[in-house]
């Protein structure tokens, strides 16, 4: 830059923090879209409606008399067809049953304690 004038000197100065500005918010666009991606991609992949499916089956069928047999057969339905690991226990404190829901699907582990009204 030695063999140019004041205005040149300043016109390329110019040049390079335009070009480093424009490339810095290239940087921070491409960035915060990863982030809106990955932020929609998870709440799209959050099982909702198997849950509540799971749920409602298996609060319907705490007061069955083959307890057992429901429980088993609630966990291979799950891991077959929802690829979900799904287990739940009941116990009783005083006048209330309680029951305890885990779901995982490998994404989503969700944990609920469920109390009979």
């Amino acid at each position: 830059m030695a063999g140019l004038n004041d205005d040149a000197q300043w016109i390329v100065l110019m040049g390079f923090l335009v070009s480093f500005s424009l490339f810095f918010l290239a940087m921070v666009l491409n960035q915060s879209v990863v982030v809106g991606q990955t932020t929609a991609e998870s709440v799209s992949e959050f099982p909702k409606y198997d849950i509540r499916e799971i749920r409602g089956v298996i609060i319907e069928s705490y007061s069955m008399p083959d307890g057992a047999n429901v429980q088993k057969d609630i966990n291979v339905l799950s891991l077959a067809r929802q690829n979900s690991v799904v287990n739940f226990s009941t116990y009783s404190v005083g006048e209330y049953t309680y029951i305890q829901i885990h779901y995982n699907n490998g994404v989503t582990a969700y944990n609920e304690t469920w109390r009979s009204p």
